[in-house]
């Protein structure tokens, strides 16, 4: 019997990346637990993390590399498979330009650096990710705003939080993790949660604003009209560091409270006693959540809540939204080599010249790329590698991407499991977990750390995914270094650490300083927060935000209202599932077996649907099924649904991805995504329900096992 080896390394089983002691026996993980000494999560893990394991040593995950032959899938050796793509690759190179590969990956396990590193190198501009309405829509905004991302300043212990559209203690979301609010909050910070849905942090909150989806902006506008005509905003700082500011008030005041109740459903008092709270309270944070991008109004909400934090002071102020000092380490950009895609190949990014803040910050909305491999148009996408990534669950309009990868000329996917994506797929690359990676985690984030997070098994044939693209750029000719450890030395240089030396220290932090601004403006072109945009002004769109309606809502489409009445709100998130991953593991299965919808009881009584029964979600596109869950949290008018959902127990190629998978029901039509980023619109659409009958009883995964 060997000894039990405890490795200190860091979780990214969800976007958390918290701290994780992995204990080894003869080779194998026996345990994970959390880490107390973690700077970022101090010992808490959630319950996606504590089940690696069962992830790690599933039975169903693939091992060695793969290709797909007449007779199935079939093993093959890594030469083969790295041989073949990049075979495939430069032939597409050389017959139609690097620009007709496409490079996509998911919600990433700390790849970004290396996968843009490779498209780079390989000349296509073609990168397909989900920040066009995720976290890298929020980055792009706030760049042309402010010059960088705000991020709650917890540990500046806020007086007031703003919870918008998050639940960051199921979500753990990218600098956020839902220990470091709680410790704010059982502090005595007050908190204003904004939210259609009634959930645990609603319950707690001082004030809860239960809007209707997608109108966050239109809130937002009314906050402003509230601080402006009650005079609560810093007006030394207004006039010295807002660029616009009265062309701004002009706009503010297009948005009296009784025209933001109509169009939010919320009360104009409560809109008063939050404004005044947030604006009063010093200091004062928002903490900010997906649904407000995943509108057309993705870009202009960001834009708006930005302003909020700048006018009321709390901009780069302790225990406001601020700007963490990175450690000193090399930038993914840097590490990525983004000035060296030549400008030519720049300038074929697909949808480049219409949705000008997705080019700007590197990647292209999905929309653009169906749209290639469908028609031909502009030119024809010819090949694709997919790292992490289940477009087919996790995309609007599912259809579009199922048929568009499906017609691809050559797909790679590099995973864990046979997704409905990967089954797609001509060859096969097995990924290895974290508990397979080496790597200077966290380096993307704007929380100031960057953690060591450490191999502690090897499984199978798996490498992690930074070895795939190492050794796949080195075939192409690119320039790489030997090891991944090697490229971890890079990337730590400036620290005057190496690999090996930073493993030991767990952690580097930058050295927070506050007010930067005061010295050194902010980095926009005005060296100001831009409420006006000059950049947007030079792109020729509004340089002002505002609130657009959504263009499927019983306003803008009253048509549609007598066949499908209801909003559904596409997106409700889970403890136990990380979009569309772990459908297969046993104890998350168990908590969450099958896909939920829930409904207001008067409504469900008005159709005849009782609690767990399964129930059709209709849209214009077509229908879903999932498991009704009867909540008064919610207002009668809204359905809730989950997303991301498949079936893996189903054993044929297509794993069921169109049984409830709610992208079956969502638009990514060009017209309803964000004019300027190409963000989809996921939270509003209309929908109508009625009783599912032909279910058996019990859930699907009970009957599996």
């Amino acid at each position: 019997m060997g000894e039990v080896k405890k490795i200190r390394t860091v979780c990214r089983s969800c976007h958390g990346g918290c701290g994780v002691i992995a204990h080894v026996k003869d080779g194998k993980v026996i345990k994970v637990e959390g880490d107390p000494e973690s700077p970022i999560s101090h010992g808490t893990m959630c319950s996606k993390g504590l089940a690696i394991t069962q992830l790690a040593y599933h039975p169903d995950r693939v091992l060695y590399p793969m290709k797909k032959s007449d007779n199935g899938w079939e093993r093959i050796s890594w030469d083969e498979a790295l041989d073949t793509l990049a075979e495939k690759f430069k032939q597409v190179t050389k017959e139609n330009g690097a620009e007709s590969i496409v490079v996509g990956q998911g919600t990433g396990r700390d790849y970004e650096s290396h996968l843009y590193r490779f498209a780079n190198l390989l000349g296509t501009p073609n990168v397909l990710t989900a920040g066009h309405m995720c976290y890298v829509s929020r980055v792009g905004a706030t760049l042309i705003t402010c010059g960088n991302l705000p991020v709650c300043d917890y540990e500046g212990e806020p007086k007031c939080i703003v919870m918008w559209a998050c639940n960051p203690q199921w979500t753990n979301p990218d600098e956020y993790k839902g220990e470091g609010f709680w410790r704010a909050y059982i502090k005595g910070s007050k908190l204003i949660v904004i939210d259609p849905r009634k959930g645990f942090l609603a319950k707690k909150a001082d004030l809860w604003l239960q809007l209707r989806p997608g109108t966050d902006a239109a809130l937002a506008m009314g906050f402003f009209n509230v601080i402006v005509e009650e005079d609560l905003y810093d007006r030394e700082f207004v006039d010295n560091y807002v660029n616009g500011w009265d062309a701004f008030v002009r706009r503010v005041r297009e948005y009296p409270l009784e025209q933001v109740e109509e169009i939010t459903w919320v009360k104009q008092d409560l809109i008063r006693k939050a404004a005044r709270m947030y604006a009063t309270t010093k200091p004062a944070c928002i903490n900010w959540g997906v649904p407000t991008e995943q509108t057309l109004n993705c870009t202009d909400c960001t834009r708006i809540l930005t302003g909020l934090m700048a006018a009321t002071g709390n901009l780069d102020a302790p225990g406001g939204n601020v700007f963490f000092v990175p450690p000193p380490t090399r930038t993914v950009s840097e590490f990525a080599r983004h000035k060296d895609l030549p400008p030519e190949q720049r300038a074929k990014r697909l949808g480049g010249d219409q949705y000008k803040l997705a080019s700007r910050v590197a990647l292209i909305t999905p929309k653009v790329a169906w749209d290639a491999i469908l028609t031909g148009k502009p030119y024809p996408l010819k090949a694709g590698l997919l790292c992490g990534t289940n477009p087919v669950t996790t995309r609007a309009n599912a259809k579009e991407a199922y048929d568009a990868l499906k017609k691809l000329e050559f797909l790679a996917v590099i995973d864990f499991f046979l997704t409905p994506t990967a089954e797609l797929a001509d060859i096969f690359l097995p990924a290895g977990t974290w508990l397979e990676q080496n790597h200077v985690a966290d380096n993307w984030k704007r929380h100031g750390y960057v953690l060591a997070r450490q191999k502690a098994v090897e499984i199978g044939e798996c490498w992690q995914d930074h070895k795939v693209f190492l050794e796949l750029g080195k075939r192409m000719g690119q320039d790489w270094w030997d090891t991944v450890e090697d490229a971890l030395d890079y990337i730590l240089e400036p620290s005057g650490l190496t690999w090996e030396e930073f493993k030991g220290k767990g952690y580097l932090k930058g050295d927070q300083v506050y007010y930067k601004y005061r010295e050194k403006g902010f980095s926009t072109p005005t060296g100001k927060v831009e409420l006006h945009s000059t950049i947007l002004e030079k792109w020729g769109y509004d340089p002002l935000p505002k609130y657009t309606e959504m263009p499927e809502s019983p306003i803008s489409r009253p048509d549609l209202l007598d066949r499908y009445p209801y909003i559904l709100n596409a997106g409700l998130r889970t403890p136990t599932f990380f979009h569309s991953a772990n459908r297969m593991i046993p104890w998350l299965r168990e908590i969450r077996p099958d896909p939920i919808v829930e409904i207001h009881p008067e409504t469900a009584k008005k159709h005849g649907i009782k609690e767990g029964q399964w129930v059709y979600i209709e849209s214009p596109r077509g229908r879903v099924k999932q498991r009704a869950k009867l909540n008064d949290g919610i207002d009668p008018r809204v359905i809730v649904a989950e997303h991301g959902w498949w079936f893996p127990e189903i054993k044929d190629p297509g794993h069921g991805w169109d049984i409830s998978n709610i992208n079956i029901l969502t638009d990514n039509s060009h017209e309803s995504m964000d004019p300027v980023m190409g963000a989809t619109n996921l939270r509003v659409l209309l929908c109508n329900i009625l009783p599912c009958e032909d279910e058996q009883e019990g859930t699907r995964w009970e009957r599996f096992l």
